[in-house]
C-alpha cells in the first residue's frame, strides 16, 4: 500500500481492521463487532487490543496520528473511517 508516496506494510491484523472499517466507511462500527470480526468473538471484551492496533494504523495512515482524520473516534462506542467523496474513492 502506498500512502503519501511511500510503501506502507500492513500486518495481518492491521489489514483485516482496516478491511472492515474502509468497507464500512461512514459507518460506526462498535467495539464488540470490530473485535468479533477481527480477532473472533471470544475477544468482544478485549477493548485494549482494538485500541492499540487503532494507533498501529493511524501511525502508519494518518498524516498526524494524534489528530486523525480517516480512523474516528466516537468515544466509549467504537470507530469509524471517514467516508470519502465519490470522487476520490
Amino acid at each position: 500500500m502506498i500512502v503519501r508516496g511511500r510503501k506502507v506494510v500492513l500486518r495481518p491484523t492491521e489489514y483485516r481492521l482496516l478491511y472492515h472499517l474502509v468497507s464500512n466507511a461512514g459507518r460506526l462500527l462498535t467495539h464488540e463487532t470490530l473485535l468479533s470480526k477481527v480477532w473472533g468473538r471470544e475477544y468482544r471484551d478485549e477493548s485494549h487490543y482494538l485500541r492499540l492496533y487503532i494507533t498501529y494504523l493511524r501511525q502508519k495512515l494518518e498524516k498526524d496520528p494524534a489528530h486523525p482524520h480517516y480512523i474516528l473516534t466516537e468515544r466509549g462506542v467504537g470507530y469509524r473511517f471517514k467516508e470519502l467523496a465519490d470522487g476520490h474513492k
